[in-house]
């Protein structure tokens, strides 16, 4: 049985010191900051209940005024991650809601079914973290180490593997599928506490792939397969991708 709506919180980190798009949680697309964007994305997904954790007080200000809602956090976080645990710590301080969705804030053009895939790997109870990957239809992303690649074996649903690896190499080696991990994450929430209290670990550090630290502590993360790669908003051409999107769908 998939986790209920009301034991869900997706939370949206949000930073303004992107090296390469500055300020991009404010950037604008079609007159909406881009934060807002994803706000909606994942209120549209109607998953539990949906906050936006940042440390700038102008994110904060758009989320309010766009009718969302906002916690303010620390400037001094390592990563979204951490950040995602402060927001939480203080929003369910009694800890009703039991997953944690960490949702990045660069998805203005998320496709709202995303989030519920995601969660639905914790359906099953030995599963600590969920998260998605698409099968790379490009040649040249089996190669581009900024296309990250999950390793895993599949699972008899279908549309799951388990996670064995991620890399940015091409993997695993022979014929077959390689799989585009997709970062949202869904976490049980004594698994993202867990996560959050470990030190960055070897193959972590190697890769930089945070979520290597699980894995290297035994923790079992489970992969939904889905049909779409969302945007990631980094650089300014990526901006003008999502504005032309977003532009096309409203048109």
């Amino acid at each position: 049985m998939s986790p209920a709506s009301s034991d869900v919180i997706t939370v949206i980190p949000a930073r303004m010191q992107a090296s390469r798009l500055p300020g991009k949680p404010m950037a604008d697309i079609g007159g909406i900051p881009m934060i807002v964007h994803v706000l909606r994305r994942a209120q549209e997904a109607r998953v539990g209940r949906v906050v936006v954790a940042t440390d700038a007080a102008e994110v904060h200000a758009a989320v309010l005024a766009a009718g969302g809602e906002a916690v303010m956090t620390r400037a001094d976080h390592a990563s979204g991650s951490d950040r995602v645990f402060e927001a939480i710590c203080a929003l369910d301080p009694n800890g009703r809601c039991q997953v944690v969705v960490n949702l990045q804030g660069d998805l203005p053009t998320l496709e709202p079914h995303l989030v519920p895939a995601c969660v639905a790997p914790l359906s099953d109870p030995q599963v600590d973290i969920a998260t998605l990957a698409a099968v790379i239809e490009d040649s040249q992303e089996r190669t581009n180490p900024n296309v990250v690649k999950v390793v895993g074996t599949p699972l008899s649903a279908g549309d799951r593997l388990r996670a064995l690896y991620f890399t940015r190499a091409t993997a695993p080696y022979g014929e077959g599928p390689l799989y585009h991990h997709i970062g949202i994450y869904a976490y049980r929430r004594p698994a993202l506490a867990r996560f959050v209290g470990l030190a960055p670990s070897t193959l972590e550090k190697r890769e930089r792939l945070e979520q290597l630290r699980a894995l290297e502590d035994g923790m079992r993360i489970d992969v939904s397969v889905v049909d779409t790669v969302p945007l990631g908003v980094d650089t300014p051409a990526d901006l003008e991708r999502a504005r032309a999107i977003l532009a096309a769908r409203n048109a």
